[in-house]
């Protein structure tokens, strides 16, 4: 009788703990404390899981004696099950860290609810008319930010909602996101971005037409910078600080991921046949490509997902065939860490850069462990 071999274990299977959710997820967020992950999914669920390794990669390492070759042993257990929370939403949830471990999640009821690590409604932070389109939450300034399918709205402690911001944009609300430092919302609608000061200032809101349906907003941690991802391959990118702004289109698939790399001083992009990047010393505006970085290789799979490493000038890159890769910006070094499965949707650091969360197409969600070993 013929049988198959054993299959030949992966980085992805080293160095990661899998789970499949019942419904494709699609967004992911780390808590504040940087103790769990929670991964929104698609049944309206909201899947945790904690960053804590029982079997860390590091316990697994082996030094031979001989040559000094390091390998990794696999895992003995499988990891402990998600912890899902109610179903909130008729798709999958807004999602944001809260203070602390928690979460805040978005519901078709309208509420802001709080999640604990273990899946469960901790309490109710505001409630608006209508469903959750979007949220985030500044921890900085302790500072919700909600979003209906028509207005944005403010809540700071809880039940205490600010009249709705006047942001004088077009569409309906696809997105928001607050800056770092809790001053400023960007507010994506389906026909324009408009950036609106929320510190007292009482400046008039910038706003910038857009050229197709906004995907993702990613403020620069400085909040110098501001890029808008777009569905039909580009993205407007604004500089809050000079006033300048210019959009860069000709992506071969839609642009769902953008991200900004400080260590490499640079900003990257989804939707190409390689990770896209540019040095912000010259910014690809008004049609100047010459700071356009070569990064990783070329190949016939579009990236879908882009995510910058916070400490390295790294960035992890999820394609299309589910290979997963860490790409030196700027350079042509590359390490597969995943060879293949479902489209990776979505990729995002811990903030100490030890952790890579990943969303497959199919339900796959992972959290892989890299030792500082594998950077030297």
């Amino acid at each position: 009788m013929n049988q198959a071999g054993p299959r030949t274990l992966t980085l992805f299977d080293l160095l990661g703990r899998v789970w499949h959710c019942s419904a494709p997820a699609g967004a992911l967020c780390f808590g504040g404390d940087g103790t769990a992950v929670a991964f929104a999914c698609a049944d309206g669920t909201v899947a945790v899981a904690a960053i804590e390794d029982p079997e860390p990669p590091e316990t697994r390492i082996r030094i031979s004696g001989d040559v000094g070759q390091a390998t990794i042993r696999p895992r003995a257990r499988p990891p402990a099950p998600l912890a899902i929370s109610p179903s909130l939403h008729d798709g999958a949830p807004p999602i944001a860290a809260g203070d602390g471990g928690g979460f805040l999640a978005g519901t078709r009821d309208g509420e802001i609810v709080v999640l604990g690590a273990d899946g469960a409604v901790r309490g109710t932070r505001a409630r608006i008319d209508g469903p959750v389109i979007a949220l985030d939450h500044a921890a900085a300034v302790a500072i919700t930010a909600v979003a209906g399918s028509d207005a944005v709205q403010l809540c700071q402690g809880v039940g205490a909602l600010s009249d709705e911001l006047a942001d004088d944009g077009e569409g309906e609300i696809v997105g928001i996101r607050l800056s770092p430092s809790g001053r400023h919302l960007a507010i994506a609608r389906s026909e324009s971005l408009s950036i609106v000061a929320i510190d007292g200032s009482g400046r008039a809101p910038m706003v910038f037409g857009l050229l197709s349906r906004p995907l993702s907003l990613a403020w620069r941690e400085d909040e110098a910078w501001l890029a808008c991802t777009l569905a039909e391959g580009g993205f407007l990118m604004i500089d809050c600080e000079g006033g300048r702004s210019g959009t860069v289109t000709g992506f071969p698939m839609a642009t769902r991921d953008a991200a900004w790399s400080g260590p490499a001083a640079a900003f990257v992009a989804s939707g190409a046949f390689r990770v896209a990047a540019w040095s912000m010393a010259t910014p690809p505006l008004d049609g100047d490509m010459t700071g356009a970085l070569v990064s990783g290789r070329a190949g016939l799979v579009a990236v879908e997902s882009v995510a910058a490493h916070p400490a390295r000038p790294l960035v992890a890159a999820g394609y299309a065939n589910g290979q997963i890769l860490l790409v030196q910006i700027g350079g042509r070094d590359e390490l597969l860490v995943r060879p293949g499965g479902s489209a990776v949707t979505a990729l995002g650091w811990s903030a100490d850069g030890h952790h890579l969360a990943a969303i497959g197409a199919d339900g796959m969600v992972s959290i892989m462990a890299f030792p500082d070993r594998m950077f030297k």
